[in-house]
């Protein structure tokens, strides 16, 4: 159903012309098919994010059929299974055994048990899931490759081209498209809400999956309807809820409060920062600094030192001086001195890059020398 038949398919095709009508029949239930994944057995059936009228859930059963990845229930509890135990031996297509096992050996080889145990009762007790579970083989055979074959061929005598085109290439690109959601969307993109599992957000991914590529959110936020949260990110599956929505298909459509979406991507940005700090010269902090008198501060500088008194602050200068953008002459007349109060303002208010240059110059902290002042916002 996924090698053999679609490489079949792949080989005739030097010899089965596609027609015009064809191709917009096989593109229109592309969509068809692989939205019903994505609103219908993800966002509906594994996550709860909405609710659904039977109508809706009936179409969405029957075209969710069409793409030929398992029925509703067994689809939506390997789902669960893959949220509640990510990246771990539990999880089904954990992408840390491979991309290649994540997007598609996990379906197609015989796994080893998993026991992964998850909460599937609501699905058991819905009777359209049960229904389609139950026919799962005939609904998929039909909906998969027989409903589009007699749409083309009832509609322009194209049989074999519909069964060919929209039937079994266009539920191998569904299938493939979707599998990205297990791979590209754990390997490819930005980590913004939280980096400790592998889910990623990336605009290419999102347009492969009908917008389930912000996975990242997803992941941290799987029971929004939503995955691109954002005005400019594709998310055509939201849109569509949405639509479903104002039609009054769906209802109850869920959102995590925006404080929490904020707070995760702020702690995330200082995660970040965090990092990035501790790979910064930011000098050698107060407490590590031995104490200093100030005869001991003089007598250094008679013998040649080049040492600097800011801010209660001993600063070694020598290999700054020929570099000080005011000149070294400058410098030395503050030689031996307390040069705190020309450094922030008397002769020139200094910068934030200044400041943090001195910081990298500190070699002692003065005793009694206002060792923990605090000046222009800073501690020294």
């Amino acid at each position: 159903m996924l090698i053999t038949i679609p490489l079949c398919a792949f080989l005739q095709i030097p010899w089965v012309k596609l027609h015009q009508r064809t191709l917009l029949l096989s593109i229109v239930y592309y969509i068809a098919t692989a939205t019903s994944l994505t609103a219908g057995y993800h966002r509906l059936w594994a996550h709860r994010s909405y609710s659904a009228s039977p109508v809706l859930k009936c179409l969405l059963a029957a075209f969710g059929a069409g793409a030929v990845q398992g029925s509703i229930k067994f689809w939506a509890r390997e789902h669960r299974a893959h949220h509640r135990y990510t990246d771990t031996d539990k999880d089904p297509y954990n992408v840390k055994e491979s991309l290649l096992h994540a997007h598609i050996l996990w379906v197609i080889l015989k796994q080893p048990k998993k026991n992964n145990r998850v909460d599937i009762s609501d699905l058991q007790n819905d009777p359209i899931v049960a229904w389609q579970h139950k026919h799962y083989f005939l609904a998929a055979l039909f909906m998969g490759w027989a409903f589009p074959t007699i749409v083309a061929g009832l509609g322009w005598k194209d049989w074999y081209g519909g069964f060919l085109y929209a039937g079994i290439l266009r539920s191998f690109f569904v299938n493939q498209a979707t599998f990205c959601v297990n791979s590209l969307a754990h390997y490819l993109g930005e980590q913004p809400y939280d980096d400790r599992r592998s889910s990623r957000d990336h605009f290419i991914t999102a347009i492969i999956t009908m917008g389930e590529g912000y996975h990242n959110f997803h992941h941290e936020f799987p029971s929004d309807y939503r995955n691109g949260i954002e005005w400019h990110q594709p998310d055509v599956t939201k849109w569509l809820i949405s639509l479903y929505e104002w039609i009054g298909l769906a209802y109850n459509l869920k959102r995590f409060r925006q404080n929490e979406i904020d707070k995760s991507r702020l702690q995330q940005i200082f995660k970040k920062l965090r990092i990035k700090s501790k790979s910064l010269d930011w000098g050698q902090p107060l407490s590590q600094l031995p104490v200093m008198e100030w005869n001991e501060y003089q007598t250094r500088v008679s013998e040649g030192q080049l040492l600097i008194l800011i801010g209660g602050v001993v600063h070694d200068v020598s290999k700054f001086i020929q570099e000080h953008p005011g000149g070294e002459l400058m410098i030395r007349s503050a030689l031996g001195k307390d040069a705190t109060t020309l450094f922030n303002g008397a002769v020139y208010a200094h910068s934030n890059a200044a400041n943090n240059i001195l910081d990298t110059l500190r070699v002692a902290v003065l005793r009694g020398g206002c060792e923990v002042e605090i000046f222009k916002g800073r501690p020294i």
